[in-house]
């Protein structure tokens, strides 16, 4: 028996479709691992007391942490299983705090499809994080090169 991915090839992809990914919750524990693994220890991520003399009241997660979940939980969706060939680009604007408590999810839509003639094409794919209530935490595309169907 054979893999046989899940992913969407090249030809899959519409401009225009959108797909919504399972939600996620930060934890407190979130962003202590990851101030342990990146070493970024700044006090308005690690310190309760210095977040509350913030502009957000609270600690904040890292902007790279929710960036991180939002790429993970769009691999959750399975449309990149298997037909992704590489991450070509990544331009992100983060607009609100995703703070402990928050549930996220992101909302992914194709902006942009260029085939290739070696290898299937490019897909440009929107990414709106958003909090439990409604709000654009992060905003930004993603770019990636997928596998056509007949390569």
């Amino acid at each position: 028996m054979t893999y046989t991915p899940r992913g969407r090839y090249f030809q899959d992809f519409q401009v225009g479709q959108e797909i919504v990914s399972p939600s996620r919750t930060i934890t407190e524990a979130d962003i202590v691992n990851f101030a342990g693994l990146t070493w970024d220890t700044n006090p308005m991520h690690t310190d309760a007391e210095y977040g509350k003399t913030t502009m957000f009241g609270e600690r904040i997660a890292h902007g790279m942490l929710g960036l991180a979940f939002a790429i993970g939980l769009v691999w959750q969706l399975g449309v990149l299983e298997g037909t992704v060939v590489a991450f070509r680009e990544l331009n992100m604007k983060f607009k609100g705090p995703l703070k402990i408590g928050d549930t996220m999810r992101v909302v992914a839509q194709v902006q942009e499809t260029k085939p290739i003639r070696s290898a299937g094409g490019i897909v440009v794919i929107e990414l709106r994080v958003l909090n439990q209530r409604d709000e654009t935490c992060y905003q930004g595309t993603m770019t990636v090169l997928v596998k056509g169907r007949d390569a």
